[in-house]
């Protein structure tokens, strides 16, 4: 009784050192949450506004053609993918790649990893990777996603790829997020002013004509690489705020748990010592009964 009393105790330890852990995970979340959160937000006008102008462009003149509008056929496909850095935050990274995989399944691919887990996922499954340079996520700045958009463009217009698309994760709310999909390239829906991105097709009051120097054709081209990097710096945000709110809800449960199990160690210890001091007690008045 002695033994398993101690052994209980050691238990209990354990797990409140566990729930120490996973409280101050989520309390870091918590507190880096707010931060990824507004960078989300922050970063959506810029891309809305280069959205507006890429539409502009590809409306207002009639004889418009560029490479990157073009529905180029084929099967020669790119897909970046956002994942995170480190575990422990739910189904963030799986439900990604189960979309992934739900997409192209029977379907070959070049990727490009963001994220430790991203580059795990895709040495783990035998995908080609075009770069490993954004394999850190925590690392990745404005100026790698405008050097990322810049090596797409270029591919891109090599004929390397026919279609780009980038998987990532949504931020809908603290307590949902979204694994999802975005064509980047081609532009075929800029004429109808569709998207397959956030509300960016909102209407100017202003209808005044803009002449572009050299030509239209140049400016868009010019644009192109600059939206991209704007679209893959929101992915980004949004990503790494949906992984902190993940990993948030994930450490909480797992610090209610750790306080269920914390009850239910201490009920079962303190019956096994009312039990072995009771069998104290029994023995010590049948020993003055002998006597």
């Amino acid at each position: 009784m002695a033994s398993n009393m101690k052994a209980v105790k050691l238990r209990i330890k354990s797990v409140e050192n566990t729930r120490q852990i996973t409280k101050a995970m989520e309390l870091v979340a918590s507190s880096k949450l707010r931060k990824a959160k507004d960078r989300a937000e922050a970063s959506r006008p810029y891309y809305r506004e280069l959205h507006r102008t890429l539409h502009e462009i590809a409306v207002s003149n009639t004889d418009f053609t560029s490479v990157y509008a073009k529905g180029i056929p084929g099967d020669r496909e790119c897909v970046v993918v956002i994942a995170g850095d480190r575990g422990l935050a739910g189904g963030y990274n799986s439900n990604l790649f189960k979309k992934l995989e739900a997409e192209f399944e029977g379907r070959e691919f070049v990727a490009v990893p963001v994220g430790k887990k991203a580059v795990e996922y895709m040495k783990r499954n035998k995908i080609p990777i075009l770069t490993e340079m954004f394999g850190e996520i925590a690392t990745v700045s404005v100026a790698d996603c405008f050097e990322m958009a810049r090596l797409l463009c270029q591919e891109f217009r090599n004929g390397s790829f026919d279609h780009i698309e980038v998987f990532y994760t949504t931020f809908v709310s603290m307590l949902d997020q979204h694994a999802g999909a975005l064509r980047l390239l081609p532009l075929q829906d800029l004429k109808t002013g569709e998207t397959e991105a956030w509300d960016v097709s909102e209407e100017r009051e202003d209808h005044d004509v803009i002449w572009y120097e050299p030509e239209a054709s140049e400016v868009f081209d010019a644009i192109v690489p600059e939206y991209l990097a704007g679209v893959l710096h929101g992915c980004i945000c949004d990503s790494l705020a949906s992984e902190l709110a993940a990993r948030r809800m994930a450490m909480d449960a797992a610090t209610k748990n750790a306080d269920e199990m914390i009850e239910q160690l201490n009920l079962y210890y303190n019956r096994a010592r009312q039990a072995s001091i009771t069998q104290e007690i029994t023995e010590i008045v049948a020993g003055a009964d002998g006597v």
